[in-house]
C-alpha cells in the first residue's frame, strides 16, 4: 500500500533506470524504537518550513528554493507524527468498517509525510551532501519503525480483514476491490498474522535492514568518488576526444590536482572510455578499480552488510512463511515463481555465453591481427568490440555523436515522438525553482492545450548524484487527492567543458528515451487512488512501457527528426544509418552475458537460507563459484554490476534484477504489435496508453498486457532481437 508504506528511496535508481513502484528497501525497524510526537514547538513551528503545507506552485510543483536540509527532520516528525493520528483516528473508530472509513481514509492519511519523503529521498539520490546524508542515517530507522506500527496495528488489521471477508457482497468496482485485495496482502506480507513475539523480531530484522540498506548505499557513491583514476599525463589518454581530455582536467582541478587528469567511474562494472583508450595498462587500472569497488577493504567496504542484509531477508521470508527471500519477492511480480525465472535465465544463459564466445573469438582474431601479443582480457573488450565494429561496419562511435547533439535528441527525438503518438506537447519553463542549476523543467500540455503534467529533466553526472539512470514522481497523480503528476528523468551523462556541446553515444541517446518511457507511465496515470498511480505496478512489469519506449530511438521517421549534425544540421547519412541499423544486434552476446551474470548473482543469493549465507570475507568467492556454475567467465565477461555495488538489489530490486528481461519479452512483442499496426501514429499510441499506461497497478498487469496486446505475450522476437534464437 505505497501511500502508507512510504518507500525510502522513491525511485530505483541504478542501472539502466528505474520505476517506483513495488517492493522497496526495508522499510520498518525496531519495536522499542518510539514513535515521534509532535510537540508544542512542533506544532507551533514558524512557517518558514516550506515542507509543512503543500507547495502553492502549480500542481504542488517543489519549492525547491526555499527547501533547505534543516527544514527535514522536524518535516518528518510531524509528517509521521499526523500520519500515525490519522491511522490510529481510523483503526479506533466505533463505527463498523467500510470501505470508505476504512481503505479511503488509508488513502487519504500521509499526506505531509508522503511530501517530505518523496523530496529528501529524490535529493538523496540526485543532490546529495553531508547534511543529507547524516539525515538519512538518523530518519531511515525512523520510517521502518513507523511503517511497522501500521502494518503490525492489529485494530487496523481486523477492519481491514473483515472488509475481506466480505468483498463479494459490498458491490465495489473493479479498483476498489482491487484496493481492498491488494492492501489485505500487503498487511499479511508485512506480518500482521505473525504472533506478538514474532512480530517484534520482524521489527528488529526490518530496523536493521533499514539502517544496513542506508550505509549500502552511501558506500557505493562515496566508493564510486574515491576510486576515481588518477592519470599523471595526457599522453596516456590518447585515443580520448578533446572535450574528454578537457573534461578529465578540469574534474582534476576539482580535487586539487592540477596538471593531473582523473577519470571518473560510473556505477556499472564496465566503463565507457575502455572503448576508446589506447594504452592498454591504462584501461586494466580503470577496469581493476571499477571491480575492486566494496570489497578492497577500508571504509566504504560492502561486504560485512551484504552478509547481514542476506541472513536477515533470509530470516524474514522465513518468519512470514516463505523458502526464501526470492519466492517471498516473487509472490508479488508477474513471473510464476523462482523455479520459472531460474530456468528463463537458465535458457537465456547458453545461447548468450555462446554467442560471446564467438564475439570473444571475434576480437582476439583482431588482437591477433594487429600482432598483439597477448589474450583478451575484460579490459580489451569494448576497445576491440569498437574495432571489429568499425571494421564490419565501417563506423565507430565517435562519427556518431556530432548527431547526437543532447538538445536535438530530447525536443527532436523524445519529446517528438511522443507528440506523435499521444498528441502532447512541452515547453519549457524557466520560472519554477530548481535544485540544481543544470536542472530543467517543462511544462507537458495534452492535445486540448490543458496542463497534463511538468517534467523536470536532470542530464548530468556530478558527485553528489548516484550512478545510472532512473526516474520518479514529486507528485503522484491521483483522482481521490485531486493531484496531477510531477515526474522526473535523471541520467549520468557526462558534461562538456563550458561552451561545448553536449554529443551524445548511441547508448545514452537509448537511456534518455526508455527513462522517458517511466515518465509517460507517471504522466499519463488515471487512477482514482494513490497506490495505483503511475509505475506502482509489479517490479518485472515496470520496465515493460519504458523499453517499448526505447523503439523509437531507432524508428527511421523519429530518428531522421533529430540526427542532424549539431554544427552543420546536415542529417546523419543514409548509408551511415544504414550501418548502424545493420549493427544493432553486434556485440549482443557480452550484452546479454554481463546482464545475465548480474541477474543470477541476484537471484542466487536470495534463494540461500539464514544458515547457508556467506560470511563478509567468503561473499565474492560466493558470487564466482555462482557465475562459473551457471556456464560464464566473469574474468572476460564480468557481472554488470558485481555483488559490492549492486544497488539495485539492496533497493527494490531485491531477488527482482531478472525484471529487465522478463519485461523485454512483452517489449519485443509489443514492437512488433507497433510494426504489424504501422508504427509511430496517433491511433496506435492511443491505445496504449487507454488500455495499459494509463491504468498504473489499478489492473493487474498481465491482464492490461492481454488487454493491449490480444493475446499474451510470446517469446521468439526477444530471442530475435538479441540474436539467441
Amino acid at each position: 500500500m505505497k501511500n502508507i508504506a512510504i518507500p525510502l528511496l522513491v525511485g530505483l535508481l541504478l542501472g539502466a533506470c528505474s520505476g517506483e513502484s513495488g517492493e522497496g528497501p526495508e522499510q520498518n525497524n525496531q519495536a522499542n524504537s518510539p514513535a515521534p510526537e509532535a510537540s508544542n514547538d512542533m506544532q507551533n513551528m514558524n512557517n518558514d518550513n516550506p515542507l509543512l503545507s503543500p507547495s502553492p506552485l502549480i500542481f504542488e510543483y517543489p519549492q525547491f528554493d526555499l527547501i533547505r536540509p534543516e527544514h527535514y527532520l522536524p518535516a518528518f516528525a510531524q509528517g509521521m507524527a499526523e500520519h500515525m493520528q490519522e491511522v490510529e483516528a481510523i483503526a479506533n473508530q466505533r463505527s463498523a468498517p467500510t470501505f470508505d472509513n476504512t481503505l479511503v481514509r488509508l488513502e487519504q492519511s500521509g499526506r505531509l509525510l508522503s511530501r517530505v519523503s518523496t523530496q529528501f529521498f529524490s535529493m538523496t539520490s540526485a543532490h546529495t551532501n553531508d547534511a543529507l546524508n547524516a539525515i538519512e542515517t538518523e530518519v531511515a530507522p525512523q520510517l521502518s519503525a513507523h511503517n511497522d506500527r501500521i502494518y503490525l496495528n492489529p485494530s487496523l488489521f481486523s477492519r481491514i480483514d473483515s472488509l475481506y471477508q466480505q468483498r463479494d457482497s459490498l458491490n465495489l468496482d473493479d479498483e476498489q476491490l482491487r484496493l481492498l485485495v491488494e492492501t489485505h496482502k500487503d498487511f499479511i506480507r508485512a506480518g500482521a498474522r505473525l504472533s506478538e513475539q514474532d512480530q517484534a523480531r520482524l521489527r528488529e530484522l526490518n530496523g536493521e535492514l533499514a539502517e544496513l540498506g542506508t550505509r549500502f548505499g552511501q558506500n557505493v557513491l562515496n566508493e564510486v568518488n574515491a576510486m576515481a583514476v588518477i592519470v599523471d599525463s595526457e599522453a596516456e589518454l590518447a585515443g580520448l576526444s578533446s572535450a574528454e581530455i578537457q573534461a578529465a582536467a578540469d574534474e582534476a582541478e576539482s580535487r586539487d590536482l592540477a596538471g593531473k587528469y582523473v577519470l571518473p567511474l560510473l556505477n556499472t562494472s564496465g566503463q565507457p572510455l575502455l572503448a576508446s583508450l589506447e594504452n592498454r595498462a591504462l584501461r586494466q587500472r580503470i577496469h581493476e578499480a571499477s571491480l575492486s569497488r566494496g570489497h578492497r577493504g577500508g571504509e566504504f567496504d560492502n561486504r560485512a552488510l551484504l552478509s547481514r542484509t542476506a541472513q536477515l531477508r533470509a530470516e524474514k521470508a522465513q518468519l512470514l512463511g516463505f523458502n526464501n527471500y526470492a519466492e517471498y519477492i516473487l509472490q508479488n511480480q508477474t513471473a510464476p515463481g523462482v523455479a520459472a525465472v531460474n530456468q528463463q535465465l537458465a535458457d537465456l544463459t547458453t545461447p548468450a555465453v555462446r554467442n560471446a564466445r564467438q564475439e570473444a573469438a571475434d576480437l582476439q582474431a583482431m588482437i591477433d591481427a594487429e600482432g598483439g601479443d597477448f589474450q583478451l582480457a575484460a579490459w580489451d573488450w569494448a576497445y576491440y568490440a569498437e574495432k571489429v565494429r568499425q571494421e564490419r561496419y565501417q563506423f565507430d562511435e565517435s562519427q556518431l555523436r556530432p548527431y547526437f547533439e543532447v538538445n536535438n535528441v530530447l525536443h527532436n527525438g523524445v519529446f517528438y515522438a511522443a507528440e506523435q503518438l499521444y498528441g502532447i506537447t512541452f515547453q519549457e519553463r524557466n520560472d519554477l525553482p530548481v535544485y540544481q542549476e543544470d536542472v530543467r523543467v517543462f511544462e507537458v500540455f495534452s492535445d486540448d492545450g490543458t496542463t497534463l503534467a511538468f517534467f523536470i529533466m536532470d542530464m548530468y553526472a556530478r558527485p553528489s548524484k548516484n550512478g545510472g539512470a532512473w526516474m520518479n514522481s514529486y507528485v503522484r497523480q491521483s483522482d481521490l487527492l485531486g493531484l496531477q503528476p510531477v515526474v522526473a528523468n535523471h541520467l549520468n551523462i557526462t558534461e562538456p567543458p563550458p561552451g561545448e556541446a553536449t554529443l551524445m553515444s548511441f547508448d545514452e541517446v537509448v537511456t534518455m528515451f526508455h527513462e522517458f518511457g517511466h515518465a509517460l507511465h507517471g504522466m499519463f496515470s488515471d487512477v482514482r487512488f494513490p497506490s495505483f498511480s503511475g509505475t506502482s505496478v509489479p517490479r518485472d512489469f515496470v520496465e515493460f512501457p519504458s523499453q517499448v519506449n526505447e523503439m523509437w530511438a531507432d524508428w527511421p521517421e523519429v530518428l531522421s527528426n533529430y540526427a542532424v549534425h549539431y554544427e552543420t544540421g546536415e542529417p546523419l547519412p543514409a548509408e551511415l544509418l544504414e550501418r548502424v541499423l545493420e549493427a544493432m544486434q553486434f556485440n549482443q552476446g557480452f550484452a546479454s552475458t554481463e546482464y545475465l551474470a548480474a541477474s543470477v548473482t541476484d537471484l542466487a543469493l536470495h534463494q540461500l537460507t539464514p544458515e547457508e549465507v556467506p560470511a563478509a570475507n567468503e561473499i565474492m568467492a560466493f558470487e564466482e563459484r555462482v557465475l562459473q556454475e551457471a556456464g560464464f567467465d566473469p574474468s572476460v565477461v564480468p557481472p554488470r554490476y558485481r555483488l559490492t555495488y549492486f544497488s539495485h538489489i539492496m533497493g527494490g530490486y531485491a531477488a527482482g534484477y531478472y525484471s529487465y528481461i522478463w519485461s523485454e519479452v512483452l517489449d519485443a512483442d509489443t514492437v512488433e504489435w507497433f510494426r504489424e499496426n504501422g508504427g509511430l501514429g496517433r491511433e496506435n499510441g492511443q491505445h496504449f496508453r487507454e488500455s495499459l499506461l494509463s491504468k498504473g497497478g489499478s489492473v493487474d498487469a498481465m491482464t492490461l498486457y492481454i488487454d493491449f496486446r490480444g493475446r499474451e505475450a510470446e517469446v521468439a522476437p526477444l530471442l530475435e532481437r538479441r540474436g539467441l534464437n
